[in-house]
C-alpha cells in the first residue's frame, strides 16, 4: 500500500482541485442552459484537453528541454501523471458526460480512457517492479545481456558436470540443462518473483542422497548455476514488462493526439 502513496501529495491536491472547480463550472453551466461540445464552454474544456494531451506527449523531450516549462524532471513527471488524468475529465465534460455521437467521438473516448489507465498501470509497474527487485533478487543484470549472461551459466554447467558419474550426468541431462538452455519468460514474476524457487531447487536436495561424496561440492556448485539462472529469468521477465508497457501506452496517446487534431479541424473548417 506504501507504492499507492503519491510522491508529492500536493501535485494530487492540486489536480483535484483543477478537476473539482472544472466539474462544477461545467454543471453549473449545463444548468444553465442546453450543453453543446461545440460551443463556449465545450470548445474551452476541448481544447484544455488537447493541450494536456499535447504538454504530455513532450515528456520524452523533458532532458533536451532542460526541465523547461516546469524546470526539473520530476515536475515533468508529476504533469505527466496528473495532467493526463485531468485531460480525460476534460473530454468527458467536453461531450458532456454523455454518449458520443460517431465513430470519431467513440474513438476519442475510448483512446482516452486507454491512455489514462494504461498511464496508471504504467506508474504501478514502476513503482512495484523495481521494489520488487531490489527486495527479492540478489542478481542485477542488464535487459539486453541477459540472454548472454545464460549462455554462460550453461557453458559452465556443461564444463561442471563432464566427468561426472552417470547418475549426475543424466539429472543434469533431463532435469537442469533443459532449463539453461535460454531465458523463460514469465507473466508470474509480478505476483511471485521467485517463481517457485523453492520447488524447483527441491530436486538437488534429492539428488544429493545418490552421490558420492566427492560429487556432491559439484551438485552445490551446479545448484548456484541454477538460482543464478532462475533469478536472471525473474529480471528478464520483470524488466520485459515495463519495455511492453510504453508499447500499451505510447502509441495509443499518440494515436489520441492525431485524432483531437483531425476533430478540431474538421469542426473548425464545417464551422
Amino acid at each position: 500500500m506504501k507504492r499507492l502513496v503519491p510522491k508529492k501529495p500536493v501535485w494530487l491536491a492540486a489536480s483535484a482541485a483543477v478537476g473539482l472547480v472544472g466539474l462544477g463550472i461545467a454543471l453549473w453551466l449545463r444548468s444553465r442552459n442546453t450543453w453543446n461540445p461545440g460551443r463556449a464552454a465545450g470548445v474551452v474544456f476541448g481544447a484544455a484537453a488537447a493541450l494536456l494531451v499535447l504538454t504530455s506527449l513532450l515528456y520524452p523531450l523533458r532532458r533536451p528541454l532542460l526541465g523547461f516549462p516546469f524546470g526539473t524532471a520530476q515536475r515533468w513527471t508529476q504533469f505527466h501523471i496528473y495532467g493526463g488524468c485531468l485531460s480525460f475529465l476534460f473530454v468527458l465534460i467536453h461531450e458532456g458526460f454523455r454518449l458520443p455521437s460517431g465513430t470519431v467521438g467513440w474513438l476519442l473516448i475510448i483512446l482516452s480512457a486507454w491512455a489514462t489507465l494504461s498511464g496508471l498501470l504504467g506508474v504501478w509497474l514502476q513503482k512495484w517492479i523495481p521494489a520488487l527487485m531490489a527486495g527479492n533478487l540478489r542478481v542485477e543484470a542488464i535487459f539486453e545481456r541477459i540472454p548472454e549472461l545464460i549462455a554462460k551459466l550453461r557453458a559452465e554447467a556443461n564444463a561442471l558436470v563432464e566427468g561426472s558419474s552417470e547418475v549426475l550426468d543424466r539429472f543434469y541431462r533431463d532435469d537442469i540443462e533443459p532449463a539453461l538452455a535460454g531465458v523463460q519468460v514469465s507473466w508470474d514474476y509480478l505476483v511471485d518473483v521467485s517463481g517457485g524457487r523453492e520447488r524447483r531447487l527441491a530436486p538437488f536436495g534429492r539428488m544429493a542422497a545418490f552421490l558420492t561424496p566427492e560429487e556432491k561440492p559439484r551438485l552445490e556448485d551446479l545448484k548456484v548455476l541454477f538460482a543464478e539462472k532462475l533469478e536472471l529469468d525473474a529480471q528478464y521477465s520483470l524488466q520485459r514488462a515495463l519495455r511492453l508497457w510504453i508499447l500499451v501506452h505510447v502509441p495509443p496517446s499518440m494515436l489520441l493526439f492525431g485524432l483531437m487534431l483531425y476533430h478540431i479541424t474538421v469542426n473548425l473548417y464545417y464551422r
